[in-house]
């Protein structure tokens, strides 16, 4: 298989962002690859060139962290430099965690905010300066169901990806005449190292079978996605309408 399209991936280092890499990889990518932690990315090149085709394929990593928002656009510069252009850019770096409003945890909040909005915008600034200048390509934003509806001990972290999903509409419209698509995703529950006890939600799956659906809408390039798509898809349109004790229940 020859590769015919480059991607880089954020927070590749790790869930999401890595099963995303092994599976962009698997369908012939090219990959440009970022996280905070260069030993894990120099781990999964290593495990990614040794796979089947291996050898066809280009791979290269940088050490990002989105949090340093004015050190987002000069990396990924550099690295798509690197790579000889890009045409898919996923901004997958973020964070979740548990937080308690009135329990001291502001500076917990903060960070949420600081690395799942501010990096994020800075990834898709940067991504999107360079696929203007290219004339075309695809930006994909990582962003959660939880988007859409407020959970206990979640409020930042919903907030955050709220805000996201807004910055992405507002980009996917602004970027529709300079030839550059935008797709939102939409995750459920999925198993990561993300988050504790994922086990006890419903519909859990695989980073792995997350990544698959992912690359399928991305590949399609189709605007909006929810992953895993059953049943989630269909329970979109209640999201925000679930009584206050559904997640009460699940907190």
């Amino acid at each position: 298989m020859t590769p015919t399209k480059t991607a880089v991936i954020t927070g590749a280092s790790a869930g999401i962002g890595r099963a995303l890499a092994i599976e962009f990889a698997r369908r012939g990518y090219h990959l440009g690859l970022t996280a905070r932690r260069l030993d894990r990315l120099q781990t999964l090149r290593t495990d990614l060139l040794a796979a089947p085709n291996g050898a066809e394929r280009r791979v290269e990593i940088a050490a990002l962290d989105v949090d340093d928002a004015a050190a987002v656009g000069p990396t990924l510069g550099a690295l798509f430099n690197t790579l000889g252009g890009v045409d898919i850019v996923v901004v997958n770096a973020g964070i979740n965690r548990f937080t308690g409003i009135g329990k001291g945890h502001l500076p917990e909040s903060l960070q949420l905010i600081q690395t799942n909005v501010v990096g994020a915008i800075a990834t898709v600034e940067a991504a999107a300066e360079h696929l203007i200048g290219r004339g075309s390509g695809q930006i994909v934003g990582i962003s959660s169901l939880a988007s859409l509806q407020a959970m206990p001990k979640q409020a930042a972290y919903c907030a955050s990806k709220a805000a996201f999903s807004m910055y992405l509409d507002a980009a996917r419209l602004e970027l529709k005449r300079k030839n550059v698509s935008v797709t939102t995703i939409l995750p459920g529950f999925i198993q990561t190292d993300i988050m504790p006890r994922m086990e006890k939600f419903p519909f859990v799956v695989t980073a792995e079978q997350a990544a698959r659906e992912m690359v399928t809408l991305i590949e399609k390039n189709k605007p909006f996605g929810v992953v895993p798509a059953y049943p989630w898809k269909w329970l979109r349109p209640l999201f925000g309408h679930f009584p206050d004790s559904v997640w009460r229940k699940l907190a």
